[in-house]
């Protein structure tokens, strides 16, 4: 129950944290970093009297229709939770965080918190920062079994029925918001007060947020990759070696029957993944069991089975 609690709890954190990285350092200076809430902020410069908040919903509710009308999905009670209230996090935060209606319309920077806030002359930082929080949030919604909707579902859908890969479906969404964009904000077709800087160079902001958040919502779900996959190849049986594997590091490895290609002569090929920190004992030992051994250290994408990862359930999700 504690646990369940917990998730929760989590999931609502994430929201929370997600909505503030959009109406603190992504929406006043009309960043698109893809998804429905890059829509919702295009939709926003050609109609400000409603907000991004209220696009979100917009827009999701009827993706999470198709969702189960075209994919046959069950929508889990954490992921309509998740979908339903990030919108209304967003609106209340940015009711809170403008002082007018009018500033809340034109979503001025220069009026968020009394101007304490203010980044418009620091668009690569506002646009690193939103994406850091946005990651962060959205990581700790999906690590909990959930998700806020959007460009994910538009992506299984093409997947099922244009038979192109989820990746691709996700970066042509991506791709189409921003174009968006680009023609509402950055070519002078919304709304949407001038800036400085001309508004076309927005869209090169956006990019760099899409990036930065999909690698911070990797590294909240999945962790640091740090696992490193050692292939080790001897004339001898390096008994030290698999004592110390197994008795030192409480792990196990295989042992695969190989032979050299050029003396034909057998020879003992160990496969075994550690994790970085245990790299070095790992290679002192195989120096004291055979000097000779030939030896090869490279990055595990990903490690499954057992004392690692469990394999993934079907319709998991991952961010890569």
């Amino acid at each position: 129950m504690k646990q369940t609690i917990l998730s929760w709890f989590t999931i609502f954190v994430g929201c929370t944290i997600m909505a503030a990285g959009f109406v603190f350092f992504i929406n006043p200076y009309k960043i698109v970093p893809g998804g429905v809430y890059g829509a919702s902020i295009v939709l926003h410069n050609l109609f400000p009297s409603i907000q991004v908040g209220t696009f979100g919903y917009i827009l999701d509710v009827p993706l999470l229709i198709l969702s189960v009308v075209l994919l046959g999905s069950k929508l889990g009670a954490r992921t309509l939770a998740a979908a339903l209230s990030t919108p209304l996090i967003m609106n209340v935060l940015s009711w809170i965080a403008y002082p007018t209606p009018e500033a809340l319309e034109a979503l001025d920077p220069t009026q968020i918190a009394g101007g304490a806030l203010n980044l418009s002359d620091h668009l690569m930082l506002t646009s690193l920062l939103g994406a850091v929080v946005i990651g962060v949030g959205e990581g700790l919604v999906v690590r909990n079994q959930a998700t806020t909707g959007g460009s994910d579902i538009v992506a299984m859908i093409l997947q099922k029925y244009a038979h192109i890969k989820f990746s691709s479906g996700i970066l042509l969404v991506d791709g189409v918001v921003v174009g968006m964009g680009l023609l509402v904000i950055g070519f002078g077709l919304g709304s949407g007060t001038a800036t400085d800087q001309p508004s076309w160079h927005l869209s090169f902001y956006s990019l760099i947020a899409i990036y930065v958040i999909s690698r911070v919502l990797a590294r909240v779900i999945n962790g640091a990759k740090n696992d490193k996959l050692l292939f080790v190849i001897s004339d001898k049986k390096m008994s030290e070696l698999h004592n110390y594997i197994l008795k030192d590091l409480d792990r196990t490895a295989t042992c695969i029957k190989s032979s050299g290609l050029y003396t034909g002569g057998e020879k003992e090929m160990i496969f075994l993944v550690v994790s970085y920190k245990e790299v070095a004992g790992v290679k002192q030992t195989i120096k004291q069991a055979d000097p000779r051994a030939f030896v090869v250290v490279t990055d595990a994408y990903d490690a499954y089975g057992e004392g690692w990862k469990p394999l993934p359930e079907a319709g998991e999700l991952h961010p890569e």
